[in-house]
């Protein structure tokens, strides 16, 4: 969206410290965080961080031809510029230019957040509000306050739908994107053990989970999982709907695809997952909600399609892998391995890698993947990272430790039978799109 200098300070606690006599102030501009990306006439807006200060990229913006900037600094004026804006704070300035756009725009804001899925759920929201209506969405996983921004700013001006995912690592975080979205409609897919490490008990995150609601407007809607600890730290008085993925009936999963019937309508998921389910049945909730029809919700649920590391299929060096590296936390790593485990076809195998963030139990979250896994006779287990270790040395599995992902990869090459099915599953920090670059060079050598 592009704004004005009248418009900005009309709507901004601002001070302007510079201003060309002869500028227009009714000239309209694009507004740049980023000087690598700043077009010719975009006004730059120095965002200032722990580890980095737009503010010594000013003159940078100004030679890349911003017409103006922001500043947090009153004597970083320099009068070349066609005017210098003075705000105590530029990312609360960034987020309010956000909120006013919200405002502006007016379309019904659906926030989403959970301790895993979140991406997921908002893409399967996205295909389905789109069936009805002018529907934009958070990019990737982009789900900060800085992501925020980037979806209110590039939200077009008819959109009458906005699809918002909230991440967190601490406390306070989704309250501030629940602030400035105030969204008619929050979601909480579930609860569980990611970032525990930073929030210390599982109640905690509920509680962060729970802020969603905290600028959730009074006629709004919350829609659930059944959890008791987000019933007990929930603080809403307006419409709930708490669901049970039990409540699917006739569920059948395959390798492609996903059934089930739920209110006497039977939804497919192109994609393989009972974990998919849960999520399916809020955005059902969502969209019937907002009236629309049940063939229409099959429809977006149909057209649905994992993003990049998720679930993604890919053959590399004649091998067959499912690519769910995106992340991992003890939950999601238990759905992906019962599911993969129960519909792919034999031979399988399983290269799991550290999950992070998991604090003082971590190693205990491990081998209970391991003792999970033993129940399963048949794949063989390769495991990469000081954690995952733990995997491999709590299991009955044939397991295989390694320490790098290019050792990963040269074993896979040189001892996995090609009609095998790989699985990939790590924490991102991980990396294991290298595994996939790995066989694939090492292939191409043979």
């Amino acid at each position: 969206m592009q704004f004005c200098l009248e418009e900005i300070i009309n709507n901004l606690d601002c001070e302007v410290l510079h201003l060309n006599p002869i500028y227009d102030k009714k000239q309209l501009f694009n507004i740049s965080t980023d000087t690598r990306k700043l077009q010719k006439g975009d006004c730059y807006l120095p965002l200032r961080g722990e580890n980095f200060d737009g503010h010594n990229f000013i003159n940078k913006a100004l030679d890349e031809g911003a017409t103006g900037y922001f500043t947090q600094d009153k004597y970083k004026v320099d009068k070349n510029a066609s005017f210098v804006i003075y705000v105590k704070n530029a990312l609360v300035a960034y987020l309010a230019l956000a909120s006013y756009i919200r405002k502006k725009i007016n379309p019904l804001v659906v926030a989403i957040t959970g301790s895993c899925g979140k991406t997921t759920m908002k893409e399967m929201l996205y295909n389905v509000f789109s069936t009805s209506y002018k529907t934009h969405k958070t990019i990737l996983n982009h789900n900060n306050e800085i992501g925020l921004c980037e979806t209110m700013f590039n939200m077009p001006l008819d959109t009458e739908v906005a699809i918002i995912e909230m991440g967190m690592r601490n406390l306070g975080e989704i309250e501030l994107l629940s602030k400035y979205s105030n969204p008619d409609i929050a979601i909480i897919s579930n609860v569980g053990s990611a970032h525990v490490e930073r929030l210390g008990t599982l109640n905690n995150i509920a509680i962060a989970k729970c802020e969603i609601v905290s600028n959730l407007k009074n006629d709004g809607l919350f829609i659930s999982v059944d959890n008791k600890r987000i019933k007990e730290n929930l603080k809403y008085d307006g419409k709930k709907i708490f669901i049970n993925p039990e409540s699917a009936e006739d569920i059948k999963i395959d390798i492609d695809r996903t059934e089930f019937t739920y209110k006497n309508t039977r939804y497919v998921i192109n994609q393989s997952g009972e974990y998919n389910i849960s999520n399916a049945i809020l955005t059902i909730e969502a969209a019937l909600s907002r009236n629309i029809a049940p063939e229409k919700i099959k429809q977006g649920l149909y057209n649905y399609k994992p993003i990049e590391k998720r679930w993604e299929k890919v053959t590399a060096g004649g091998f067959k892998i499912i690519n769910d590296s995106y992340n991992a936390n003890p939950e999601s790593m238990h759905a992906v391995l019962k599911t993969f485990l129960a519909v792919y076809p034999k031979p399988q195998v399983l290269v799991l890698g550290d999950m992070g963030e998991l604090g003082k139990d971590e190693i205990m979250y491990h081998k209970q993947i391991g003792e999970f896994l033993s129940d399963y006779k048949d794949a063989k287990l390769l495991t990469v990272g000081n954690l995952a270790r733990h995997i491999a040395r709590n299991t009955k599995l044939e397991s295989y430790e390694f320490e790098t992902n290019e050792a990963a990869a040269e074993f896979i090459v040189k001892n996995i039978d090609k009609n095998s099915t790989i699985l990939l599953k790590a924490s991102r920090a991980m990396k294991f799109e290298q595994i996939i670059e790995n066989i694939e060079k090492m292939v191409e050598k043979v």
